[in-house]
């Protein structure tokens, strides 16, 4: 932000919750949020049948746990760095170290990425075990539309998370680095005019002065 690196010339600054709310990058937090609800909550509740002569319940994708462990603890954990991100997010300003600014800004960058990779896979993955899956795994296609949605979220994942990039984004809480010889360059370098004695009324021009 302006006033020095990472935003630290604000630093101490009251917090607004109103201003906080409308920034883009809470929203984007509290969609992942919404999103990985919805898929780690549809997979518990819905994502487990089983068969008519069966009593032993299996996952409904293609019957292969790991797709449902997979889908529940990439949501629980994104769940739960969502709402450690959005607390980071509204005790950023009240930050005043640069060093302590860094690292927020680039451990940032560096979950979102993270995650965005996460879902991507959860993404894929859990795609190819619904297309694999048999009609006679989920009778009266009991679970399909919780199989659905968590494919469907864990692909609007992929995006909200990967435009959490504090670096895109310069209403975002965390701005870029600048440099004191970038600033410098920005304002320019003061340079003392000529001496009034330097113009000829004469010949209308400057002369040449000997410093």
């Amino acid at each position: 932000m302006d006033g020095g690196a990472f935003g630290a010339g604000k630093a101490g600054g009251a917090f607004d919750p109103q201003a906080f709310i409308r920034q883009p990058q809470t929203l984007l937090r509290l969609l992942s949020w919404v999103f990985s609800i919805v898929v780690f909550g549809s997979i518990v509740n819905e994502g487990y049948v089983n068969r008519a002569d069966e009593t032993q319940e299996h996952c409904i994708f293609n019957r292969n746990r790991n797709a449902c462990n997979y889908g529940i603890t990439v949501g629980v954990l994104a769940f739960l760095s969502c709402l450690l991100y959005l607390a980071l997010d509204a005790y950023f300003p009240q930050i005043s170290s640069v060093k302590d600014r860094k690292k927020a800004v680039l451990s940032d960058i560096g979950v979102s990425a993270f995650w965005a990779f996460l879902w991507f896979v959860g993404f894929c993955f859990l795609t190819n075990q619904w297309q694999a899956t048999k009609e006679e795994d989920i009778p009266m296609n009991e679970g399909g539309d919780a199989a659905r949605a968590a494919i469907t979220f864990s692909f609007f994942s992929i995006f909200t998370w990967d435009y959490m990039d504090p670096s895109q984004d310069s209403g975002m809480p965390y701005a870029p680095y600048t440099n004191e010889e970038d600033a410098t360059d920005a304002v320019g370098t003061y340079q003392q005019p000529p001496p009034a004695e330097a113009f000829d009324t004469e010949t209308q021009g400057y002369q040449t002065q000997n410093y």
